[in-house]
């Protein structure tokens, strides 16, 4: 029985130098790092250049406009897709994140950032120039930066960057709108909402879901 058991021990001990011996062997392959000086190739250079042409998975980027925002090398002025509520709402909400510390949630420059004594100012949109500016001006300025300000092309998709350049239009419009701009049979002012819960401070007002359209049905019976 001891012979035995010393008989087993050996062959355990053996068989766990044989195993120990492989794992080596896998962990140790001959291969070249990356970066590394490589004496295979005539430019030592153990990391290969890409082949011409050769696109990243998910790089494929054959809209030119929608991920520059130029025509011919200049700025397009139109959105390469439908502007819509949702649209809208997605761009105010990445806009206040990214663009509003400096431009301010009205977009006229003011933000915290500038408030708290940095060193330029951001233009308004409001100004001339930047009304006339062309959609795709933002979306570029967005993509790669413009003076001392930073690009956000790591941070912002370009999807979201056309959200945001909608979302610039509409405050721009929100500050210049005329009377001409209001759609026919809306008041001027509007009148102000009803409240179903004014909130508390710590909780949200909810509007009065039907008080809009109440009103405008009772103007329509009163002519």
């Amino acid at each position: 029985m001891r012979h035995f058991r010393k008989i087993s021990a050996g062959l355990i001990f053996g068989s766990s130098l044989v195993f120990s011996a492989c794992r080596l062997d896998m962990h140790e392959q001959p291969r070249i790092n990356p970066l590394a000086k490589s004496d295979f190739y005539t430019d030592q250079r153990g990391a290969r250049p890409l082949i011409e042409g050769t696109v990243a998975r998910g790089q494929l980027h054959e809209d030119t406009y929608f991920y520059t925002g130029k025509i011919n090398g200049n700025p397009g002025d139109y959105m390469p897709f439908p502007v819509t509520k949702e649209v809208l709402e997605r761009g105010r909400e990445r806009y206040n994140i990214y663009c509003a510390p400096c431009h301010s949630v009205l977009g006229d420059g003011n933000g915290f950032i500038p408030s708290r004594g940095f060193a330029r100012k951001p233009p308004s949109y409001h100004i001339e120039r930047l009304q006339k500016a062309p959609l795709g001006y933002f979306y570029d300025v967005i993509s790669s930066g413009f003076g001392i300000m930073l690009d956000y092309s790591a941070q912002i998709p370009p999807r979201d960057r056309w959200d945001i350049v909608a979302y610039i239009r509409a405050l721009q419009l929100s500050q210049n709108a005329t009377k001409a701009d209001v759609p026919p049979g809306q008041e001027i002012p509007s009148q102000a909402p009803r409240f179903r819960d004014p909130g508390t401070g710590a909780t949200l007002p909810v509007v009065e879901p039907h008080a809009a359209n109440a009103e405008g049905s009772m103007k329509e019976e009163s002519k």
